[in-house]
């Protein structure tokens, strides 16, 4: 605080001479007069805190006591500096004064008024200080917020971009890439702790006819539906994914070659529901529909996760051949399953 900033002074005392000296003094220290006079708490309550810097209070008051008025004044404004200036000169006031709120304490005994202005520009000039430091508190915490902020944003922003980076962009299913990384953890994990895995290879049939006769934004519908048949066939554990162009992959950890036939004749029969739904009345309706190929860990016994999905495609190709629209299973013991899970479905 400044010695040239006249303080907007507010005295609350009941002894009009003692008033009168407090108000020389400051008048005479800051050149001029700073001081609004009042005698009672209520007179003090019924003026506006925000008018003035600092109140100076004496601690006996006809309608109460110093301790009292400083309780109601810091209720309407938090950060009002008060100034005990009183005749009792007993220090447990005095501890019990600044523990409630008050800045400073000063006893009328001897030279006090000389002290009175020197009190003024201090606790002002700590006033100001607190302030200052609430503005950069405030300041430091709105910083810390827009950092927050921007380290969630950009969270969000590397973990779109991995999901980007993980998925196939027309179906919404794991990539090509994304699939072999899950498919190297699963094989690991379910060898290491002897449970089956299950790989589910699919490819559309008739679908190069239906791009060349209907479109490629037809048969971009027709891949999203058939992603849309894979995934409510997957559990949250399954990986489904694109394998490329027409063909798709399915992980199911924990799956034995029972369950997975179940599956994959299911994946089956609800993808030529959606295929004919797709085409209604065309000629294609009819011809559209999936070969599965399928592998698992404990029957067709590989080496690698690469030769489980080698396994199954093998398994989709004999698929295939043998007539399309059908599942198809790699063993172990007696070579590809040329006997097809299920029979042809119309």
């Amino acid at each position: 605080m400044s010695v040239h900033h006249v303080p907007r002074l507010l005295l609350v005392e009941d002894d009009p001479d003692a008033a009168d000296l407090i108000c020389e003094t400051l008048r005479d220290h800051f050149g001029c007069d700073c001081v609004r006079r009042c005698s009672t708490i209520a007179q003090a309550l019924a003026v506006d805190t925000g008018d003035f810097d600092m109140v100076l209070s004496d601690i006996n008051l006809p309608d109460g006591t110093g301790l009292e008025l400083l309780e109601q004044l810091l209720q309407r404004r938090a950060d009002l500096p008060v100034v005990f200036v009183t005749g009792e000169s007993v220090l447990e006031y005095a501890l019990t004064a600044i523990r409630r709120g008050a800045y400073d304490y000063i006893v009328k005994a001897g030279d006090y008024l000389f002290a009175i202005p020197v009190a003024v520009e201090k606790n002002l000039a700590i006033w100001k200080t607190k302030q200052y430091n609430q503005e950069l508190e405030e300041q430091l915490k709105q910083t810390l917020d827009q950092v927050r902020i921007k380290n969630q944003q950009l969270e969000e922003a590397v973990a779109q971009l991995e999901t980007m980076a993980a998925t196939d962009p027309l179906t919404g299913l794991a990539n090509r890439r994304a699939f072999g990384q899950a498919m190297e953890r699963c094989f690991a994990e379910c060898s290491r702790h002897g449970r089956d895995l299950a790989c589910i290879m699919t490819d559309l049939d008739a679908f190069k006819e239906l791009n060349d006769t209907l479109g490629h934004q037809c048969g971009d519908e027709l891949l999203q539906r058939a992603a849309s048949v894979l995934e409510a066939n997957c559990r949250r554990s399954d990986v489904a994914g694109r394998f490329g162009g027409d063909e798709f992959i399915v992980l199911l950890p924990d799956t034995d070659l029972q369950r997975a036939q179940h599956v994959a004749t299911r994946i089956l029969e609800q993808f030529k529901l959606a295929a004919q739904a797709l085409l209604g009345q065309t000629k294609l309706a009819g011809r559209l529909s999936m070969s599965i190929g399928l592998a698992t860990l404990c029957d067709s016994r590989p080496a690698s996760p690469e030769q489980l999905i080698a396994h199954a495609d093998h398994a989709l190709y004999l698929a295939k051949q043998a007539g399309k629209t059908r599942v198809m299973v790699y063993r172990h013991t007696a070579g590809p399953d040329r006997h097809p899970a299920q029979q042809p479905v119309s």
